[in-house]
Protein backbone atom coordinates (compact mmCIF):
# COMPACT_ATOMS: atom_id res chain seq x y z
CA UNK A 1 0.00 0.00 0.00
CA UNK A 2 1.28 3.64 -1.12
CA UNK A 3 0.27 6.59 0.68
CA UNK A 4 -0.58 10.45 -0.67
CA UNK A 5 -1.40 13.52 1.45
CA UNK A 6 -4.60 15.66 0.10
CA UNK A 7 -4.49 18.89 1.85
CA UNK A 8 -7.47 21.17 1.39
CA UNK A 9 -7.93 24.72 2.41
CA UNK A 10 -11.12 25.00 4.23
CA UNK A 11 -11.31 28.37 5.78
CA UNK A 12 -9.85 31.90 6.36
CA UNK A 13 -10.50 33.97 9.14
CA UNK A 14 -9.53 37.84 9.68
CA UNK A 15 -9.26 39.63 12.54
CA UNK A 16 -9.06 42.98 11.79
CA UNK A 17 -9.51 43.50 15.69
CA UNK A 18 -5.65 42.21 16.50
CA UNK A 19 -4.27 43.66 12.93
CA UNK A 20 -5.92 46.80 14.10
CA UNK A 21 -4.05 46.56 17.99
CA UNK A 22 -1.34 44.41 17.39
CA UNK A 23 0.09 44.90 13.60
CA UNK A 24 2.75 47.49 11.80
CA UNK A 25 0.61 47.43 9.21
CA UNK A 26 -3.09 47.58 10.60
CA UNK A 27 -4.58 46.78 7.36
CA UNK A 28 -2.70 43.77 5.91
CA UNK A 29 -6.21 41.79 5.85
CA UNK A 30 -6.65 38.26 5.12
CA UNK A 31 -4.00 35.61 4.24
CA UNK A 32 -2.83 36.47 0.66
CA UNK A 33 -1.09 33.42 0.08
CA UNK A 34 -4.30 30.56 0.20
CA UNK A 35 -7.61 30.66 -1.17
CA UNK A 36 -10.44 28.30 0.05
CA UNK A 37 -10.58 25.33 -2.16
CA UNK A 38 -7.16 25.41 -3.10
CA UNK A 39 -5.89 21.48 -2.35
CA UNK A 40 -2.20 20.32 -2.63
CA UNK A 41 -1.44 16.87 -3.26
CA UNK A 42 2.04 15.33 -1.23
CA UNK A 43 3.31 12.10 -2.58
CA UNK A 44 6.85 9.97 -2.14
CA UNK A 45 6.41 7.16 -5.28
CA UNK A 46 8.15 6.42 -7.99
CA UNK A 47 11.04 9.11 -8.03
CA UNK A 48 8.45 11.90 -7.32
CA UNK A 49 9.09 12.88 -3.42
CA UNK A 50 7.05 16.74 -3.06
CA UNK A 51 7.81 16.46 1.10
CA UNK A 52 11.10 16.61 0.60
CA UNK A 53 10.78 20.35 -1.43
CA UNK A 54 8.96 21.73 1.25
CA UNK A 55 5.36 22.12 -1.37
CA UNK A 56 8.08 23.27 -3.82
CA UNK A 57 6.73 26.76 -3.27
CA UNK A 58 3.03 26.33 -2.90
CA UNK A 59 2.89 26.76 0.58
CA UNK A 60 3.72 29.74 2.78
CA UNK A 61 6.87 28.48 5.21
CA UNK A 62 4.83 29.68 8.52
CA UNK A 63 1.56 27.55 7.53
CA UNK A 64 4.28 24.56 6.48
CA UNK A 65 6.30 25.04 9.91
CA UNK A 66 2.30 23.93 11.21
CA UNK A 67 1.22 21.26 8.81
CA UNK A 68 4.33 19.86 7.86
CA UNK A 69 4.79 17.03 10.87
CA UNK A 70 0.83 15.76 9.28
CA UNK A 71 1.74 15.63 5.68
CA UNK A 72 4.85 13.67 6.98
CA UNK A 73 2.87 11.25 9.27
CA UNK A 74 0.40 11.11 6.72
CA UNK A 75 2.86 9.86 3.84
CA UNK A 76 4.50 7.29 5.94
CA UNK A 77 0.92 5.48 6.47
CA UNK A 78 0.50 6.51 10.09
CA UNK A 79 -2.66 7.74 11.91
CA UNK A 80 -2.33 11.58 11.76
CA UNK A 81 -4.88 11.80 14.52
CA UNK A 82 -5.88 8.87 16.21
CA UNK A 83 -8.45 9.64 18.14
CA UNK A 84 -8.87 12.96 18.03
CA UNK A 85 -11.14 13.04 14.52
CA UNK A 86 -13.14 10.60 13.29
CA UNK A 87 -11.20 9.37 10.56
CA UNK A 88 -7.81 9.17 11.78
CA UNK A 89 -6.46 9.34 8.34
CA UNK A 90 -7.71 13.39 8.17
CA UNK A 91 -6.65 15.94 10.61
CA UNK A 92 -8.20 19.52 10.72
CA UNK A 93 -5.31 22.15 11.52
CA UNK A 94 -4.30 26.07 10.89
CA UNK A 95 -1.01 27.98 10.07
CA UNK A 96 0.19 30.04 13.32
CA UNK A 97 -1.07 33.21 12.05
CA UNK A 98 -3.23 34.75 15.16
CA UNK A 99 -4.62 37.56 13.02
CA UNK A 100 -5.21 35.75 9.99
CA UNK A 101 -4.89 32.08 10.07
CA UNK A 102 -5.40 29.08 7.44
CA UNK A 103 -7.61 26.09 8.33
CA UNK A 104 -6.46 22.90 6.69
CA UNK A 105 -8.10 19.43 6.34
CA UNK A 106 -5.12 17.20 5.58
CA UNK A 107 -5.76 13.41 4.45
CA UNK A 108 -3.93 10.65 3.81
CA UNK A 109 -5.38 8.70 1.06
CA UNK A 110 -3.93 5.03 0.60
CA UNK A 111 -3.70 3.75 -2.60
CA UNK A 112 -1.71 0.49 -4.79
CA UNK A 113 0.17 1.06 -7.54
CA UNK A 114 -0.92 -1.29 -10.23
CA UNK A 115 1.95 -1.66 -13.21
CA UNK A 116 0.21 -2.32 -16.50
CA UNK A 117 1.76 -3.17 -19.61
CA UNK A 118 0.17 -3.00 -23.21
CA UNK A 119 -1.08 0.53 -22.62
CA UNK A 120 -0.37 2.68 -25.51
CA UNK A 121 -3.12 5.39 -25.40
CA UNK A 122 -5.88 7.52 -24.43
CA UNK A 123 -8.45 4.64 -24.92
CA UNK A 124 -6.61 2.15 -22.93
CA UNK A 125 -6.26 4.21 -19.97
CA UNK A 126 -10.58 4.72 -20.11
CA UNK A 127 -11.11 0.91 -19.89
CA UNK A 128 -8.62 0.37 -17.99
CA UNK A 129 -10.04 3.17 -15.29
CA UNK A 130 -13.47 1.32 -15.65
CA UNK A 131 -12.80 -1.95 -15.11
CA UNK A 132 -10.35 -1.27 -11.52
CA UNK A 133 -13.23 1.23 -10.77
CA UNK A 134 -15.43 -1.49 -10.52
CA UNK A 135 -13.47 -3.36 -7.95
CA UNK A 136 -15.21 -3.70 -4.68
CA UNK A 137 -13.48 -1.23 -2.11
CA UNK A 138 -11.95 1.00 -4.96
CA UNK A 139 -12.84 4.44 -4.13
CA UNK A 140 -11.19 5.97 -7.78
CA UNK A 141 -8.56 5.59 -9.85
CA UNK A 142 -6.07 7.50 -11.44
CA UNK A 143 -4.58 5.96 -14.59
CA UNK A 144 -0.95 7.21 -15.41
CA UNK A 145 -0.13 6.50 -19.26
CA UNK A 146 3.05 7.98 -18.90
CA UNK A 147 3.98 6.23 -16.01
CA UNK A 148 2.22 3.01 -17.34
CA UNK A 149 0.59 2.14 -14.04
CA UNK A 150 -2.97 3.01 -12.09
CA UNK A 151 -2.99 4.46 -8.59
CA UNK A 152 -6.23 2.63 -7.19
CA UNK A 153 -7.39 4.24 -4.16
CA UNK A 154 -9.17 2.12 -1.83
CA UNK A 155 -12.03 2.93 0.54
CA UNK A 156 -11.21 3.36 4.34
CA UNK A 157 -11.09 0.09 6.35
CA UNK A 158 -11.18 -1.96 3.20
CA UNK A 159 -8.99 -4.61 1.38
CA UNK A 160 -8.77 -4.48 -1.96
CA UNK A 161 -7.05 -7.78 -2.74
CA UNK A 162 -4.08 -7.21 -5.52
CA UNK A 163 -5.24 -10.46 -7.44
CA UNK A 164 -8.96 -9.06 -7.88
CA UNK A 165 -7.04 -5.56 -9.43
CA UNK A 166 -4.80 -8.07 -11.80
CA UNK A 167 -7.81 -10.06 -12.97
CA UNK A 168 -9.59 -6.53 -13.47
CA UNK A 169 -7.06 -5.52 -15.93
CA UNK A 170 -6.07 -8.74 -17.36
CA UNK A 171 -9.23 -9.39 -18.69
CA UNK A 172 -8.89 -7.62 -21.31
CA UNK A 173 -6.41 -9.60 -23.48
CA UNK A 174 -4.02 -6.65 -24.44
CA UNK A 175 -3.05 -5.87 -21.45
CA UNK A 176 -1.00 -7.77 -18.31
CA UNK A 177 0.24 -6.48 -15.07
CA UNK A 178 4.15 -6.94 -13.94
CA UNK A 179 3.82 -5.80 -10.63
CA UNK A 180 1.43 -4.10 -7.97
CA UNK A 181 2.93 -2.34 -5.21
Amino acid sequence: MQHKCKVTVIDKKCFTDYQETYLADATSGPCPFYHVGDEFIFERYGGEDTFWLAGDGTQCAEAWDCISRYIYTALQGGSIMRGWTKDERMMIACCNDGTRPVIFKIQRLDYKVVKIDGMVCENCTAKIKGSLEDVPGVDYVDVRLDKKWAEVFVKKDVFVPDEALRMAVEQYENYSVSGID
